[in-house]
């Protein structure tokens, strides 16, 4: 029998062959970079995100390694604290926004959605009942309230299909819930800290910020740049 790491798909395959190519073309230029970060990270935003194979935090954004702290998990949630502050669920986001701050001491924290999620899609059409998919129907759990935010909301853009309102209106529950945690929201009041809620426009790689001033989902072009960079927090 083959060695467990001798078998796979062509997945695998493309891996390696791309691991290769990073090795002959894009290696030796960065490789003074990684040296430098050998024994430490620096990074100065906490980048939380979906797990989705097509949102690529560092291509979004042109950033090197060592500049984002990102969490990916399915639909970008983030269980909300209780009234002691302690998680109401899986601890894996949590420990990454504690790490981000105590460890790393991060200035900025991204909720970034994205266009055709399908945890989205699955919120909204409601998983069948099976034993296969009961962790992720428990976990989803985590975005009900932005079903309810998405009836309340009267400012998403009627031209978007009905997931993709609902993945705008879930960054903003999931931002709700990063302020529900006493050590960010303090930060926040104190201007210790930015907190911004991003989404991704996959079919176009457009970027979107909220905009609490209009109370929407605002392309960053050039003069939203401008607007962002003279203002340190966008949070709802």
């Amino acid at each position: 029998m083959h060695p467990p790491e001798l078998l796979g798909s062509g997945g695998v395959e493309k891996l390696i062959r791309g691991l290769l190519e990073f090795r002959r073309t894009a290696l030796p230029a960065l490789l003074p970079r990684l040296q430098s970060l050998a024994e430490r990270q620096a990074p100065k935003t906490l980048f939380m995100t979906c797990s989705d194979s097509r949102v690529v935090p560092n291509l979004m954004v042109s950033t090197e390694p060592g500049d984002l702290f990102v969490s990916r998990t399915v639909g970008n949630l983030v269980p909300r604290a209780d009234e002691n502050g302690a998680s109401t669920g899986d601890f894996a986001a949590t420990a990454c926004i504690e790490f981000a701050l105590h460890v790393l001491h991060v200035d900025d924290v991204i909720v970034c959605g994205h266009s055709r999620c399908g945890a989205m899609k699955a919120l909204l059409e409601q998983l069948p009942a099976s034993p296969d998919l009961a962790h992720l129907a428990g976990w989803l759990e985590h975005a009900r309230p932005s079903l309810d935010r998405l009836r309340r909301m009267t400012t998403l853009d009627p031209a978007l299909p009905e997931y993709d309102q609902l993945s705008q209106a879930n960054v903003l529950t999931q931002i709700d819930h990063v302020l529900s945690y006493p050590q960010i929201r303090d930060r926040v009041v104190h201007h210790d800290i930015g907190i911004h809620a991003w989404w991704w426009d996959i079919a176009t790689g457009d970027l979107h910020i909220y905009d609490r001033e209009e109370h929407r989902f605002a392309l960053i072009d050039e003069r939203m740049a401008e607007r962002m960079l003279q203002r340190r927090s966008w949070s709802p």
